[in-house]
């Protein structure tokens, strides 16, 4: 793999778990393992979303003004960071979507006369 194809894909994989982590959110607020559990639950197991990728997205989409977080005590009673959706957040989310959508049926449609 170029270094080329390797920068693009990590971007799409960045987008992706963005995305995810978005859709995740616009059910309430969650901490990090919440979200975590929650990505994997929904994908029945395909999509398991590592710590190491995980806080480091969080933070950049915290940076981006697309979420915020608040220190509450989680269901164990141990202090966590609950990350929620901004306004903006919302409005990323929901063209987010729409991007997605399109691209992958784009693909599809490929896939399908190719």
């Amino acid at each position: 793999m170029s270094r080329r194809e390797a920068h693009a894909r990590r971007d799409t994989l960045q987008g992706a778990l963005e995305l995810l982590v978005l859709q995740t959110l616009a059910r309430g607020p969650q901490h990090g393992y919440g979200i975590t559990c929650h990505i994997l639950a929904a994908s029945e197991s395909h999509l398991r979303v590592e710590e190491g990728s995980l806080y480091p997205a969080l933070h950049r989409m915290e940076a981006a003004g697309l979420i915020q977080a608040t220190w509450k005590p989680s269901e164990n009673n141990r202090r966590a960071r609950y990350y929620s959706l901004t306004r903006i957040g919302r409005k990323h989310l929901a063209e987010a979507v729409l991007d997605w959508r399109q691209h992958t049926a784009a693909v599809a449609a490929f896939l399908d006369f190719a």
